[in-house]
């Protein structure tokens, strides 16, 4: 397996680093194109010796997979310097936000395997949550192949394209909603004296031990917040506050602008 990577930023790094952690990848097996200094450098600390500047290094390696960890802006670009380079037979992974499978064909060629990624920040710390798509030259053997790769730093499911936009306002823009409540839980426990590193670890921990609850359990998260919320006890109280508040429908309508401004996006 040659695996070639185009852009090697904090998200394209966490990726390989996962890979390499599972051993869907090998360090001798990757190579690292980035035009920026700093990408190379954070390769080759991770002992992948392969690094480069110039793209032209795929037609010596004959990549098996490449993949796209540019910025948006600058795909077409790279696309440009591809082009009449990539065999039919390479699996192409785009991670680049926005950028739908069609447009993704009219780039590097509507015959080529190409898989869209939509993965999320949590992936920096092994756990992301990766949403995957591709085109019908996509087999089931690359889709099993890349959803081992993409579960390597956290989950990943194969999700209809047309549910990407979902996807973008649920995991995508779902970290700064947990983010936001976290900070919530930090002021308050500050303003009752906890230090402000004692506050985050007890508002983040909380969170955090929440979310496995609900991912680990065989209960429903509506079981579990039934099961914490005793008649006449604390919790139930806090829970007619958020109630009152319409904090579920908060949240509801934070999705909703997300997802639609995620659309608007994807016709630019």
């Amino acid at each position: 397996m040659n695996f070639t990577v185009f852009g090697f930023g904090h998200m394209g790094s966490a990726i390989v680093a996962g890979g390499l952690r599972s051993g869907v990848l090998k360090a001798g097996d990757v190579t690292v194109v980035d035009k920026d200094e700093k990408g190379l450098i954070r390769a080759n600390k991770m002992g992948i010796d392969c690094t480069t500047r110039d793209p032209d290094i795929i037609l010596e390696k004959k990549p098996d997979v490449i993949m796209t960890a540019v910025r948006p802006a600058d795909l077409e670009g790279l696309a440009g310097e591809l082009d009449g380079k990539i065999g039919r037979n390479t699996l192409i992974l785009s991670i680049c936000a926005g950028k739908h499978l069609i447009t993704l064909g009219d780039l590097f060629g509507i015959d080529k395997k190409i898989i869209r990624i939509m993965p999320n920040t949590p992936a920096l710390v092994g756990e992301g949550m990766s949403a995957l798509c591709g085109n019908r030259n996509v087999t089931g053997d690359d889709f099993d192949w890349a959803l081992e790769l993409f579960g390597s730093f956290g989950k990943a499911e194969v999700v209809d394209e047309d549910l990407f936009d979902c996807v973008t306002a649920v995991s995508g823009s779902g970290p700064a909603y947990a983010y936001d409540f976290i900070i919530a839980l930090k002021i308050y426990a500050k303003n009752r004296g906890m230090s402000e590193e004692v506050a985050k670890e007890f508002a983040a921990q909380t969170v955090l031990g929440a979310a496995k609850m609900v991912l680990e359990s065989d209960e429903e998260p509506e079981t579990l917040l039934d099961n914490i919320c005793v008649p006449r006890g604390t919790t139930i109280e806090a829970m007619k506050v958020l109630k009152d508040s319409g904090f579920e429908k908060i949240i509801y309508n934070a999705a909703v602008a997300c997802e639609k401004r995620s659309r608007e996006l994807g016709r630019n």
